[in-house]
């Protein structure tokens, strides 16, 4: 079960309290049974909602517990209310109201949550940015932020760093597991610190891997995704192999159903797939052709005639951006694309 730790915080007076929040406090200021019977009532979405809160509003000031409780009609006799919540109290109280086994998904569903907010504070952060605030920074710690960025943030600033601690932070967003929370706390406070954010918050794990590092690479250029390949393929072989594996490359368009194909090339200009297609094999060339109507085979041949000779770079480029939008669309549900497959295609 995913572990997780209460945010060391206390609820202020001058923080308006969300309802969920309140019903939050009003539980973590109930005895067990009582709050057991409440939490039963709510749904399990309701209930991780309310279990969130509870693990992180680990300590409430006493007057705020008052005064919620009075808004929430139930007269308290005993002063000095100071409600305790953590992750002890909302386990307790999930396994008292769904049972042990139900319970151990809820909270991990709360914990994926919170550990999605671990860096949100960087979300409007462009790459260049994320990129100064994390210079001189251990690859280890720089692998543990990316993780958790959006992909084509995360791929924005593997591109602006320098070759040799990309690959470094490559191998460490493949080969990393769970974070402990404390060193999570540490990044985070830090990083805000230098950033100068006064905002805190703490989450439970971040899990790296090799496929975090594949999504990253997927939204990043050509010239990035190669040069970190060819990178890792000296520093360990074996690693860039199984990477190379997972990732989707231009002539993987032969995978998809014919009306997944079409639904990719609506929305690819001529121009780019023309450049796209120099010098594919017959295989990937028959399947787009084959998916485009009369009229716009004719006019993808007129490009590619008119484009003459270009630089690999330049086509490499172009089938990224195409590897690109089958990515976007597999994400979205859109389309699907068939992997694990040994089969390779030929001319």
């Amino acid at each position: 079960m995913t572990e997780t730790v209460a945010i060391p915080t206390v609820a202020r007076t001058d923080v308006p309290l969300t309802g969920t929040q309140k019903v939050a406090v009003v539980l973590m200021n109930m005895d067990r049974k009582r709050a057991t019977e409440v939490m039963k009532e709510f749904t399990e979405v309701e209930a991780e909602d309310i279990v969130s809160e509870i693990v992180q509003l680990r300590k409430v000031d006493s007057s705020i517990a008052e005064a919620i409780l009075t808004e929430f009609h139930e007269m308290t006799q005993r002063g000095g209310r100071h409600a305790r919540g953590g992750h002890d109290f909302a386990m307790g109280l999930l396994e008292a109201s769904f049972g042990a086994e139900r319970s151990a998904g809820m909270m991990t569903r709360v914990a994926t949550s919170m550990a999605s907010k671990a860096f949100e504070f960087l979300d409007s952060s462009e790459p260049t940015d994320v990129l100064n605030l994390l210079d001189g920074e251990m690859p280890q710690t720089i692998a543990l932020v990316l993780a958790h960025l959006r992909r084509d943030q995360a791929s924005g600033v593997l591109t602006g760093m320098d070759p040799s601690l990309r690959t470094d932070v490559a191998r460490c967003i493949a080969t990393m597991g769970s974070a402990t929370p404390e060193s999570i706390r540490v990044v985070t406070e830090s990083l805000k610190q230098r950033a100068g954010s006064l905002a805190s918050r703490e989450v439970t794990e971040v899990v790296g891997g090799i496929q975090p590092l594949v999504d990253i690479l997927n939204q990043a250029d050509a010239a990035t995704e190669r040069a970190l390949l060819e990178g890792l393929e000296e520093s360990d072989p074996d690693l860039a192999e199984e990477v190379r594996s997972r990732m989707l490359t231009f002539n993987d368009i032969v995978k998809l159903e014919s009306r997944d194909v079409q639904q990719v090339l609506r929305g690819i200009d001529t121009t780019v797939l023309a450049m796209a297609m120099k010098s594919t094999t017959s295989a990937v060339s028959e399947v787009i052709r084959a998916n485009l109507s009369e009229r716009n085979r004719d006019v993808l041949d007129d490009e590619i005639r008119s484009l003459g000779p270009v630089r690999m770079s330049q086509v490499e480029d172009a089938r990224a951006s195409v590897v690109r939008a089958i990515r976007d669309m597999e994400a979205q549900g859109i389309i699907t694309v068939q992997r694990g497959s040994d089969d390779e295609y030929v001319s």
